[in-house]
């Protein structure tokens, strides 16, 4: 049976004519849910300049991007009644000064972290994966680890933070990282141990609940899946399709490992951290720590060993051929990174950057 796909998006909410972040969401959401006769899948974020979607579970990759491909579109729709726009970038180029949305969650956030949850303002795409059980999604969690900073480089869409070149291509995820339960984990070796360990985290008092268990990639706490989140929001929405391809086949490749009672490569978190700074760095552009030997290699080489890895599980379900060319696509033209710095090199203007970013993230 193909094992569903699910995709959340966060997107940026900016001005239509300066490109700069605006605080819309909540006129947005109002708007989208009227638009769609309260069909509308949007949802208030951590802060006003933002909203996500997320869409239904997926088995037909087709069908993934149709959808993401319509509620981009109504979000710009309904962001353009106001006179905004919205961009897939997961930082905003331009200066902004982010406002905590609204709710009671949202606030204990912001009295509880101070600055880090105040400057927070990044959107990430968030995979949903299906398992059959508990013990199934944390073999897959321990098998998958040395492969999520590849998923990273890939989508790479962050290089602006504050109207400056961060150096990065993906910023996002060094500012990410500064919550206190981001970032890789080690082996569980079991559902009990990974919710032992969630517990745990949680009786320290540091997180207020499971929602706030933000690893790079965890159990739902909602839904029957695995939950990838190391990604960039995506700025095209072909390459959104992409990370949902390599990721169910990295999910299917992990399951099968398990079932087959293959054990997890035990690489200590440390070193994956070194893998996913490497990733956020330098995104396609130079070299990735290798998944097999955390060692340098270079990025396309890199990916190559990614569709080997995961190609069996892409012949499955029919998505191979389309894997490989989307992966050819990005290595050419680039992730968002490349391409927005690109677009800076052209037009010498970071508002007119975010404004080719807009079109460019409609599809």
């Amino acid at each position: 049976m193909v094992r569903t796909v699910g995709v959340e998006e966060e997107l940026l909410l900016v001005d239509a004519r300066s490109g700069e972040p605006q605080a819309l969401s909540s006129a947005v959401l109002a708007l989208a849910e009227s638009r769609t006769g309260g069909e509308s899948v949007f949802e208030p974020e951590l802060h006003h300049q933002q909203l996500e979607f997320a869409t239904e579970p997926r088995a037909d990759m087709t069908e993934l991007v149709e959808e993401i491909l319509r509620w981009r579109a109504e979000a710009a729709a309904s962001a353009a009644d106001l006179g905004a726009s919205v961009a897939a970038l997961a930082t905003s180029p331009l200066p902004v000064n982010p406002s905590i949305g609204e709710g009671e969650r949202y606030r204990w956030l912001a009295r509880r972290f101070g600055l880090t949850a105040r400057e927070q303002l990044t959107c990430g795409c968030h995979v949903h994966v299906s398992v059959a059980s508990d013990e199934e999604g944390v073999g897959v969690l321990d098998r998958i680890r040395p492969w999520l900073p590849v998923l990273l480089a890939l989508t790479s869409n962050s290089p602006y933070w504050q109207g400056r070149d961060s150096s990065y291509n993906s910023y996002r995820s060094r500012v990410w990282n500064r919550w206190p339960s981001a970032g890789p984990v080690e082996v569980f070796g079991s559902a009990e141990s990974y919710h032992q360990q969630v517990e745990a985290l949680i009786d320290t008092g540091v997180l207020r609940d499971k929602g706030m268990v933000y690893f790079d990639a965890r159990l739902s706490h909602r839904y029957p899946t695995v939950e990838i989140r190391v990604a960039d929001v995506c700025l095209d929405p072909a390459d959104t399709v992409l990370l949902a391809t390599l990721a169910r086949g990295l999910v299917e490749t992990a399951a099968r490992g398990w079932r087959a009672g293959e054990p997890p490569d035990a690489l200590p978190v440390s070193v994956l951290r070194m893998a996913a700074w490497q990733a956020g760095r330098s995104g396609l552009e130079g070299s990735l720590l290798h998944p097999r030997t955390m060692r340098p290699a270079p990025a396309e080489d890199v990916l190559d060993v990614l569709l080997a890895h995961v190609r069996d599980a892409l012949e499955d379900t029919g998505d191979l051929a389309s894997a490989e060319s989307a992966l050819r696509a990005v290595m050419s033209r680039g992730p968002g990174a490349r391409v927005q710095r690109r677009l800076l090199a052209e037009t010498g203007s970071l508002r007119a950057t975010v404004a080719e970013c807009v079109a460019r993230s409609r599809g």
